[in-house]
């Protein structure tokens, strides 16, 4: 069982990651930027989305050390903020696309559990997908640049260019900071932010 469990979540946070990476590309190709259509990043290959250290090592750490919470990134998608007709509100869009398509995967996956017939081990995989899906969403949320949720920033210090300049050049500082303070207090950080939610979407979708 423990084997099953790790392949399921191997898959499950593969689907996530590919389709919250095209879900990116594509609607920004629909906002007026094909930079990421023209360099093949609107695909279900992995290969187009997958990072060496955040999609294989980092997750692969996390699943062999047990500690509960897996999540990586992927390769950026590459966007050009010019090809938009109002970039500040296009680039929100654009980020919100990947957390919105990992909740509507955990909604279609939670429907094929509730459908999906006894004495298979296949709700596993599906429980797995809906998981990580609602985990990379929430996680995704934070508004700390690299992550999606950052592109609410622009509309918070829209009258702070450095603050924001600084926020967007040293987000990665800030994000392990956040790591390594929720590492501190045992968890307590992400768990509010991040698994609280996840749980109270679980019980809904799985009972």
């Amino acid at each position: 069982m423990f084997t099953l469990t790790i392949l399921a979540t191997i898959i499950g946070f593969i689907v996530a990651i590919v389709i919250h990476e095209s879900a990116h590309a594509y609607v920004a190709d629909q906002l007026g930027d094909p930079t990421a259509r023209i360099e093949g990043r609107i695909s279900l290959n992995p290969i187009k989305h997958i990072d060496p250290v955040g999609t294989i090592l980092i997750p692969g750490l996390l699943l062999l050390t047990g500690t509960g919470f897996v999540f990586g990134w992927a390769k950026p998608v590459p966007i050009n903020p010019y090809n938009f007709k109002k970039p500040i509100r296009d680039r929100l869009l654009v980020a919100l696309a990947g957390p919105v398509s990992n909740f509507l995967i955990a909604c279609i996956f939670a429907l094929i559990y509730r459908l999906a017939p006894g004495g298979t081990n296949l709700p596993t995989l599906y429980i797995a997908i809906i998981t990580i899906n609602l985990v990379l969403m929430m996680f995704n949320l934070i508004p700390i640049p690299p992550l999606d949720g950052s592109a609410i920033l622009p509309y918070v210090f829209k009258n702070n260019a450095g603050l924001l300049y600084s926020m967007e050049r040293q987000g990665y500082m800030y994000l392990l900071g956040l790591l390594v303070i929720d590492s501190l207090t045992n968890g307590m950080i992400l768990g509010v932010i991040v698994h609280l939610p996840v749980q109270f979407f679980l019980r809904i979708f799985i009972g």
